[in-house]
């Protein structure tokens, strides 16, 4: 804490003055740590307008950093108000609030500076960068005691303040008190009515200004398209006198959060400018609705043009990857990072390690994990969960321990991967440890995502009667997602009774679930109840749902292809049909019978369901693979359904056939298949 005494009236040196003449002149880090150096040689630097230069350029972000301002303003003996005001100032700017506030208070402590009308405004911002709603509340109390209520900055950034943190009556209440509104708290007001979700509130106010700027336009762009009411943000936006960049984004955003893919697009081709933001925006919304190919295409549309992407950009490209399970794609965007430089010790890392593990290389996914030096949870967590989907349960209980030995603590998140890697493997009394082992050992209360893995372990087993007695037992009321693991095991394990019991609850909890009603059919179509096929269809056409069909995709020479049940569009037709008829021999050779069980239509013939099993979709994509894909490589399929048992067992049986690997990602896992074996160890 500093020590301040009454300031001397002491007259700078012709010394003094010619290095404050000097420190008006730097530009550059190298000069300024010159120029600061020669002041303490001179001893220049007490003298508080020499100090308070070099505190202000140490603080300006083109030639010094915070830690560097910390470390001068710590060497002033005796800070006057602009002092406190720039390094107050600085940490704000740097979003080091919490410690903004910590010097705040000890300047208050202090007897001769009082704060003024330039820390107020900062040390407010401050508070409202973090939510600091008591601190904030205080700081008003002491600006109406210091007299500085009247002050048209001050309470503007208290506006401001109240607004961020949501207390939109308080904030109403001052600007209401203003003598003169000016743009700035205006434009307070409105971003607070907008973050509250007050849109009428805003659009009033908004009428009411006598000037505006782009930000207020944008900010009530930005609140119609939050609000869904993307028809009158598009008004807004057209009425526009001039756009900025900001607009624009805030638009394209607008429209992508609503579905509005192709007006997005339409005004992306039409922006005079784009920065990185316009293309996050790009991105990342086709991103996270599902539009996979669309989001690459725009990535790679942003290299050809010359943008440098950030790791926003590459983060929303590789969870693309991941989604689409395009495996050439996502070692292409891995090159790219490569060879600019982008490190992988934060969110990168992740990333990277999720798009291996999703596009089924998991041996890429562990080469990226072992080699991030400074690993933090999440890529623990990422390949944990990575080891588990793809049927490696062992190796991700030792990274786990791993993990704990190098004094990296698990959350919950960690727990689930490490859950559902033992339910993947049936490894029941490993995950029924874990599970039992939470709270005590961890810290974490299991959530419901916890009692899912663990219901799901026991389902996948068989143990449908424990897992419904766990179920009825649990402490919160079981989600969608819990019933239809019992319904999914019901149906692999052919119980009826409690299948019936868990749809039930299906659909009292989301009547409207698709996989339900299929899974349900399914259940009666293997055991050959038939009438109660025919009852649940037609429940399925009242209700409007309709069973996705399903469908594989297989990549190749940076194409994909997509196969479904009995398809012949392909080019490559008469080639892929005959390939399927050898396999059918050679699998007849090897003693296969098929499992005409796994037929889930009404056809009576041996021979036609046989037929039926050899052109599901994924049979038709390993021909096609076997056909295309150079011999030693992996064949790589994504199925959008689960793997029927009779395809599994083939499967399993081709790999050993050809001396190939196949890979196969369902809706639930990969499968490894490899010299007649399957890595799940059939439990899926």
């Amino acid at each position: 804490m500093h020590q301040l005494t009454p300031s001397q009236s002491i007259q700078p040196s012709l010394q003094t003055k010619t290095h404050i003449s000097i420190l008006q002149t730097c530009t550059t880090p190298q000069k300024l740590h010159q120029l600061h150096a020669l002041t303490i040689k001179t001893a220049t630097f007490h003298h508080i307008s020499v100090s308070s230069r070099v505190l202000a350029l140490s603080a300006d972000p083109k030639i010094g950093n915070f830690d560097y301002a910390t470390s001068v303003f710590d060497r002033i003996e005796h800070p006057n108000s602009f002092t406190w005001s720039t390094i107050i100032k600085c940490s704000v700017e740097n979003h080091r609030s919490d410690y903004a506030i910590v010097l705040f208070c000890e300047l208050l402590q202090e007897s001769v500076v009082e704060p003024g009308s330039y820390v107020f405004p900062s040390v407010i911002k401050g508070c409202a960068q973090i939510c600091a709603i008591e601190e904030g509340k205080q700081i008003h109390g002491l600006v109406l005691k210091t007299g500085f209520g009247s002050d048209l900055y001050v309470r503007s950034s208290l506006v401001s303040f109240y607004c961020k943190c949501g207390e939109i009556g308080s904030a109403r209440a001052l600007f209401e008190r203003l003598e003169r509104k000016d743009l700035v708290s205006c434009n307070a007001m409105l971003g607070g009515y907008v973050k509250v979700g007050e849109v009428s509130a805003a659009q009033r106010l908004f009428d009411e200004m006598p000037e505006r700027d782009s930000f207020s336009w944008t900010v009530l762009i930005d609140g119609y398209s939050k609000c869904g009411k993307v028809e009158f943000a598009r008004e807004i936006f057209d009425r526009m006198p001039s756009r900025s960049l900001v607009s624009w984004n805030a638009m394209i955003n607008g429209l992508m959060k609503s579905g509005e893919f192709e007006s997005a697009h339409e005004l992306f081709n039409m922006m005079p400018r784009r920065n990185i933001v316009t293309w996050n925006v790009m991105v990342a919304g086709y991103e996270c609705n599902g539009l996979f190919a669309e989001a690459l295409e725009v990535f790679e549309f942003m290299l050809e043009v010359g943008e440098k992407p950030d790791n926003a950009t590459v983060v929303s490209a590789l969870a693309a990857v991941s989604g689409s399970a395009l495996l050439e794609k996502g070692r292409w965007i891995h090159s790219y990072m490569d060879r600019n430089g982008f490190k992988l010790d934060g969110v990168l890392g992740t990333s990277l390690i999720e798009m291996y593990s999703k596009s089924g290389s998991i041996e890429s996914a562990l080469t990226v994990f072992h080699s991030i030096s400074k690993k933090k949870l999440e890529h623990w967590t990422a390949i944990i969960v990575g080891l588990g989907v793809h049927g490696m349960a062992d190796y991700s209980l030792k990274l786990f321990t791993e993990m704990q030995r190098s004094g990296v603590k698990p959350n919950a998140i960690t727990l689930v991967g490490l859950l559902s890697g033992c339910s993947h493997a049936g490894l029941i009394k490993e995950g029924c440890q874990y599970f039992n082992l939470m709270k005590r050992d961890y810290g974490i209360e299991p959530a419901i995502e916890h009692y899912g893995c663990l219901v799901d372990l026991l389902c996948r087993a068989g143990h449908l009667e424990e897992a419904k007695s766990f179920i009825d037992d649990m402490p919160m009321k079981p989600n969608k997602v819990i019933w239809m693991s019992l319904l999914s095991g019901c149906k692999n394990h052919g119980n009826v009774e409690i299948g019936e019991y868990a749809a039930k609850h299906v659909m009292d909890v989301e009547p409207d679930t698709i996989g339900c009603y299929v899974l349900l059919s399914n259940m009666y179509a293997a055991t050959g109840q038939w009438d109660k096929v025919s009852t649940v269809r037609e429940m399925m056409k009242e209700t409007g749902i309709r069973k996705e069909p399903g469908c594989s995709l297989i990549e190749h020479d940076g194409a994909v292809y997509e196969f479904v049940a009995g398809d012949r569009s392909h080019p490559q037709n008469e080639d892929i049909y005959a390939k399927v008829y050898e396999m059918q021999e050679k699998l007849k050779s090897n003693r296969h019978i098929p499992d005409t069980a796994q037929v889930l239509l009404c056809i009576e013939g041996e021979k036609e369901k046989e037929a039926e099993l050899a052109t599901h979709s994924e049979r038709l994509a390993i021909a096609f693979g076997l056909l295309n894909v150079e011999p030693g490589r992996p064949i790589r399929v994504i199925k959008n359904l689960r793997v029927c048992n009779d395809c599994h067992s083939v499967t399993k049986l081709l790999s050993s056939i050809y001396n190939c690997e196949i890979i196969v990602r369902d809706n639930r896992r990969f499968h490894h298949f490899k010299n007649g074996s399957c890595s799940c160890m059939d439990h899926w």
